[in-house]
């Protein structure tokens, strides 16, 4: 019999029960694919992750699996492990090996020395005009977007549209059957302004249809808001997401730029260990 541990944290947020929540099984070298999927499955939380030995000069190579498939990046998932494998290893910054490359994560300490916040350089994402945006809009329940809908993939793929007011973005309903035609593209809508903003993502990706903190689409959502002059490049804004769900978030997010080209991308947040545990599999 094999013994598989894993850790559980709620990330994008230091209270427990909140957040996003996030396994991290810290040796995962005896795992085929087809049992990594079905490990995350079994747990159900919007994304695990499979720790393995370096391989492209990383101090870690992971595997990130939703229940149904496997991301090549993914952001909660990659912050979430840092501060799991940060904490033995005493590492100010790790060096995590993704499907989009190696993403460091500089990790900041209080004065214990425990881990209370980690900002990761993610992929630099592309951008093109979603030709599907009236489909979009009408699965959500909108009529317009104050800003031009736009696609952004960093390894995952989503779509942002703006609403005048945050009341507006808290109040959505969405038809969740007709946003299921859109696959593994995720549809994130918000609202906001200077350096406060409010967003919701829908996906199929996610169980239930929302994800309550979206990694991978904060610093997309940074890169958004400085393209289209809502706020300076360099500017770090701060994100709120989830509390439509029961799990409250906070993110934060800057992208490096200039006109519209995006240079670099950041996003920061905490994580809380909530629980550990083991699968014992034949």
């Amino acid at each position: 019999m094999r013994t598989f541990r894993y850790v559980i944290a709620d990330v994008f947020t230091d209270t427990p029960l909140a957040g996003n929540q996030l396994a991290v099984f810290t040796d995962a070298r005896d795992l085929d694919a087809q049992t990594m999927q079905a490990l995350a499955l079994e747990l159900g939380f919007s994304e695990s992750v499979f720790v393995l030995p370096p391989a492209e000069g990383g101090h870690a190579r992971i595997r990130i699996f939703t229940p149904a498939a496997e991301l090549p990046f993914a952001g909660h998932p990659t912050l979430g492990t840092a501060f799991v494998l940060g904490a033995p290893l005493q590492l100010n910054v790790i060096r995590l090996e993704t499907g989009r490359g190696v993403v460091p994560v500089a990790l900041e300490r209080d004065e214990s020395g425990r881990i209370v916040f980690g900002r990761m350089t993610q992929p630099v994402p592309t951008v093109a005009t979603f030709e599907r945006a009236d489909e979009l809009l009408a699965a959500l329940g909108l009529g317009r977007s104050e800003l031009p809908v736009e696609l952004y993939d960093n390894g995952v793929e989503h779509v942002y549209v703006a609403l005048a007011g945050v009341e507006e973005v808290v109040a959505l309903n969405p038809n969740a059957a007709a946003l299921d035609r859109f696959g593994l593209v995720c549809a994130n809508v918000f609202a906001g302004s200077g350096t406060v903003w409010k967003t919701r993502m829908f996906s199929a990706l996610v169980r239930g249809g929302e994800d309550a903190a979206t990694g991978s689409a904060a610093g997309p959502l940074a890169c958004h808001v400085a393209r289209h002059g809502l706020v300076p490049w360099g500017e770090e804004i701060e994100i709120s997401q989830g509390a439509e769900i029961g799990r409250p978030s906070k993110l934060f997010a800057r992208a490096a730029g200039a006109g519209g080209e995006i240079e670099a991308v950041e996003v920061g947040g905490s994580a809380v260990t909530v629980a550990r545990g083991e699968f014992r599999l034949p």
